[in-house]
């Protein structure tokens, strides 16, 4: 399998000619934040992290999605961390669109080339470094993990998309599949961050209503998606932010293929306590 194209913001600053009018909008169920509001004005940086910036593209807000964040980073040659996780609750995805870096996890060096998945365990040992000739980017998927007695934590996983084969949902003869990074019966993990694809003319048939809150990042092509009561048309480089049951739905009308980075959490009880609401 080759590396599929990966969408990637690389910042600047539209010029004053430019129209105000984009597609950004945030909503009680929903926001989007579209690729053209990926500007260096609106990048951030982060304590012990050398050569980088980052767009926060989502982060808990209470009454909206509480459980998770997600940034795209942006780590020039030479740069990363020694110390990139300051809270050891945390457990991290990573995943590189463009580039290459070298996480160092429990004293175990691993690139991460483009396409490059690793999940890191809350309380572990780890540092990032570009250790290529070009800028990378991946996303940094984070959440505070939710131990249950008795249950081990997750242990670490590095794979790159490449050698995951994706699993087609029923009957739709390849048009909608899943390329799932963690064993969705493994209940050690309560996140999952998979790719969902979609061959020209895939859809999801119904409108989906759960518990899940989702990050949606378009990494290829273009749909229509039902977020709520509205139908978006979304593209490559695009970033949906659903609130739990909010009603999702989608066409992928072509010409090539659709594809985003989703984030879920999974595998736990609702809390019944104010203070974890």
């Amino acid at each position: 399998m080759t590396h599929p194209t990966y969408f990637a913001p690389t910042g600047g600053h539209p010029g004053q000619n430019q129209l105000l009018t984009d597609r950004a909008m945030f909503t009680d169920a929903y926001a989007v934040i579209p690729k053209g509001t990926m500007r260096d004005i609106v990048t951030s940086y982060l304590p012990f992290w050398e050569g980088t910036r980052l767009w926060v593209l989502s982060r808990p807000l209470s009454g909206f999605a509480e459980t998770f964040s997600q940034y795209i980073m942006e780590v020039q040659p030479g740069g990363g961390s020694d110390q990139p996780e300051t809270d050891a609750q945390a457990q991290a995805v990573l995943f590189v669109v463009e580039g290459t870096v070298t996480l160092t996890l429990n004293s175990e060096n691993h690139v991460l080339e483009t396409g490059g998945y690793a999940y890191i365990p809350a309380s572990s040992d780890w540092t990032l470094r570009n250790t290529g000739q070009t800028a990378a980017r991946f996303h940094w998927v984070r959440k505070a993990y939710e131990a249950v007695p008795g249950l081990p934590a997750p242990d670490p996983i590095i794979t790159n998309e490449r050698d995951v084969t994706p699993v087609e949902m029923p009957g739709t003869d390849g048009r909608w599949s899943t390329t799932r990074f963690a064993d969705p019966q493994d209940l050690r993990h309560d996140m999952h961050v998979n790719i969902v694809n979609f061959e020209p003319g895939g859809v999801i048939p119904f409108a989906e209503t759960h518990v899940m809150e989702h990050g949606l990042y378009v990494l290829e092509g273009k749909a229509v998606y039902r977020l709520n009561q509205d139908w978006v048309e979304v593209e490559a480089g695009d970033y949906m932010w659903l609130r739990a049951f909010c009603p999702q739905a989608c066409y992928a009308g072509g010409p090539g293929r659709f594809r985003y980075l989703l984030y879920k959490d999974v595998n736990r009880h609702m809390s019944l306590s104010l203070s974890h609401r």
